[in-house]
């Protein structure tokens, strides 16, 4: 049982994705510091659905081993916890196996033996619909009530963790935890808590640390210490050339938060409405009063991702005087050339059945929100073609259709065709699959370990074994 320390608790953030690089020098001049844990988040739906859906992860693995290396040389020399959540990305039980062979790989080339805890979230479909008939799962908006076919459509379905897994485990003595999908905070919180730390700071803290030195001003730097006591925190870089003020600490309570006061966790709401932000005296931190925590009903959020249509893309770069001096008229009339002619190849059971965009970069690609009169005209632009159909060689059978109208598409019909900028030949890129996430649900239990499951390495290694 841990003791709960009578001193701040001091924590070691790392950087803000696992595999987004890791510096040794912050790591030491975090050690000498007086640092009692290691905690990072590994990954979020900041990069959308595949990755949950497909248990892949966007860092590469040379990267995270990189990172988990240097890491786990600090724990065997400093002897203390390493904590990873949302382990490859996406934190489904793919992606927790994924992180924990490059641990056990570090492990071995390193000669350590750490006594390592698997937390998996991920859920099975039978399960959720289980819950979702006695009435546990409710929606967040704007979705409604959740439906089987919804879940059946899920490729992955995970339960976003809180710190109650994480202080199970370090409670059982857990050197190196490599948790599924959790939130953010959690990971970052847990060692504090369970060393009795408050409840509040400690939250505030792993909000505040979630994405490591974006909470600085030097944004090129990685990581932070945080250090929390019974009623505050400090954060501070762990790099001398870096420092944070009152400011871009306060800040980042709006990263990806609808309300920059409240934020909502499983088992509870933190409360920062009354917070202070103080510049450290002769130092290059800020500290942290003031937050409350107010314990909720305890809900976890369910995040389901799945497979759908399947996509083919092609790109020209387009300079014509005439495409430029009129891009949303032209755009408009483009678009309604490519779907007649789409609609000309593709079989009459097809046509109800896919989908056609073409994106004008450098005008209004990204938002397709109608650009206002007066705009001058851009230099060039870039116009990416997207047909989405139920499979693969039917997206692509539509670009090849498509393609002399997309490289020749005239501004002005009484002109010679023109002949655009075409970046790659051939010209059509199949993208396959596109994915989507399905749920945005919470589920309500009575123990916050009841979607956990806990996997240590030696009964693993021990199973494969038999």
């Amino acid at each position: 049982m841990s003791i709960p320390s009578t001193k701040p608790i001091k924590i070691i953030v790392p950087c803000g994705s696992l595999g987004a690089g890791v510096r040794e020098e912050e790591i030491e001049y975090g050690l000498a510091r007086g640092a009692q844990a290691i905690a990072s988040d590994a990954g979020s739906t900041d990069s959308g659905a595949a990755y949950l859906a497909t248990g892949k992860s966007k860092n590469s693995r040379g990267a995270v081993k990189r990172d988990l290396t240097i890491l786990m040389r600090a724990h065997a020399r400093a002897g203390i916890p390493v904590i990873i959540g949302t382990s490859g990305q996406a934190g489904g039980d793919l992606n927790v196996d994924w992180t924990r062979d490059i641990l056990l790989e570090i492990v071995e080339e390193l000669k350590i033996s750490p006594k390592i805890a698997l937390l998996y979230s991920e859920q099975s479909k039978f399960d959720i619909k289980a819950y979702n008939s006695d009435g546990r799962i409710k929606p967040l908006s704007p979705l409604g009530e959740l439906q089987n076919k919804t879940i059946d459509s899920c490729d992955h379905i995970v339960a976003l963790m809180g710190v109650e897994p994480y202080i199970a485990a370090l409670e059982a003595g857990a050197d190196v935890i490599l948790g599924g999908r959790s939130t953010d905070p959690a990971v970052l919180a847990s060692f504090p808590i369970w060393k009795g730390a408050g409840w509040a700071p400690s939250w505030h803290a792993g909000k505040i640390g979630e994405c490591g030195a974006q909470c600085t001003e030097k944004r090129d730097a990685a990581g932070v210490l945080l250090t929390i006591d019974h009623d505050s925190f400090e954060v501070e870089p762990l790099s001398v050339d870096n420092y944070c003020t009152p400011q871009s600490v306060a800040a980042h309570m709006l990263y990806e938060n609808t309300n920059p006061f409240l934020l909502t966790e499983p088992g509870g709401e933190l409360d920062v409405s009354d917070a202070k932000y103080e510049k450290i005296p002769d130092g290059n931190g800020v500290k942290v009063t003031g937050a409350n925590w107010h314990k909720r009903p305890y809900t976890m959020k369910l995040e389901g991702a799945g497979g759908g249509m399947f996509q083919t893309i092609m790109f020209v770069g387009i300079q014509d005087p005439d495409v430029l001096i009129d891009v949303s008229g032209f755009h408009e009339r483009f678009e309604e050339a490519l779907n007649a002619r789409a609609k000309q190849s593709i079989p009459k059971e097809e046509i109800d059945n896919f989908h056609i965009s073409v994106r004008m970069y450098g005008w209004n690609a990204i938002d397709g929100a109608p650009v206002p009169k007066g705009t001058p005209p851009p230099r060039e632009i870039g116009a990416m073609f997207v047909s989405t159909a139920r499979t693969q060689e039917l997206a692509n059978s539509i670009a090849h259709a498509c393609n002399p109208y997309f490289f020749h598409f005239p501004a002005d019909m009484n002109k010679e065709l023109p002949s655009y900028g075409f970046a790659f030949s051939p010209a059509d890129i199949p993208r396959g699959q596109i994915f989507e996430f399905k749920l945005n649900h919470v589920i309500e239990v009575e123990d916050p370990l009841q979607l956990v499951r806990t996997i240590w390495t030696k009964e693993l290694i021990s199973a494969n074994t038999i």
